[in-house]
This record gives C-alpha cells, structure tokens and sequence, in this order.
C-alpha cells in the first residue's frame, strides 16, 4: 500500500525556506528534507501536517495557512511507494527547534538545490522554485 506523506515549505518574511537535515540513523540520514511526516489513517493530510510541525519543529500551524503546492511520488527499490503533498506556509507561531532532526538550516530556495536530499523532495524543491519564480500568491 503506497504511504501519504505531508511536507511544509516554510517562507520566512526574507524568502528563505526551512529545511531539516534528517538523523543519520534514518533512512536517507544526513540528507535534508521538508519538515513534515506520515498521515495516519482516517486522518485528512492538512492535520497530519499540522500536527507533524508541532511534533517535529514546536511551531503552531493554522491548517488555513497551508497552501498547496505540488506533489512527488517515489518507488524505490525495496521501500514502500509514497506519495508526499507539498504545502506552503508563510504564517505559524513560534520558533522552529529541530525536535525530531540533526539540524535545521534556512535558506533561499534557490540555494537549497545545492543540498543532497531525498529524491522525493528534489522536484518539490523545484516546484516551489518555479512558483516563486512566477510571484505566485500560495508562495
């Protein structure tokens, strides 16, 4: 059965986007990702997201602040299909702590290509780069 993920692109005022570096004990360690995480069943994807930023970052997110974006699928060879949805988000509460990464790194989304991350996340990094690009309202 293929797994529904939910990631955040968290734009500060500057325009830098949020990323996590995930543990090294982690499938894909040391690679940087969305923050975000698995829906659990019976759960709408929006409140999953939600609730993943309080668990993982200890920030508050309105589910009426997240926008989305774009959508990746990954089937790698022996890992379970998944499909993960891209939200953006210009508006939580509180200060990211990385409660569940390695580290936490802002930067522009443009500078964020030069990361190694997982291979789900690379054409949702370029999403959201080409929807900044365009002055798209959501990003």
């Amino acid at each position: 059965m293929t797994m529904l993920v939910v990631a955040a692109a968290l734009i500060d005022p500057a325009g830098r986007c949020l990323m996590q570096q995930r543990p090294v004990d982690k499938r894909h360690g040391g690679l940087w990702e969305f923050p975000g995480g698995k829906v659990e069943p019976g759960e709408a994807p929006v409140d999953a997201l939600v609730r993943e930023l309080a668990e993982e970052l200890a920030i508050a997110v309105s589910p009426t602040a997240l926008a989305p974006l774009s959508f990746a699928a990954d089937a790698a060879p022996g890992a379970r299909p998944l499909v993960m949805l891209l939200y953006v988000a210009r508006a939580w509460s509180g200060e990211p702590c990385p409660l569940a990464a390695a580290a936490l790194r802002w930067d522009v989304p443009a500078a964020l290509a030069a990361l190694s991350m997982p291979p789900v996340d690379v054409p949702l990094l370029a999403a959201l780069r080409e929807s900044l690009a365009r002055g798209d309202a959501l990003a």
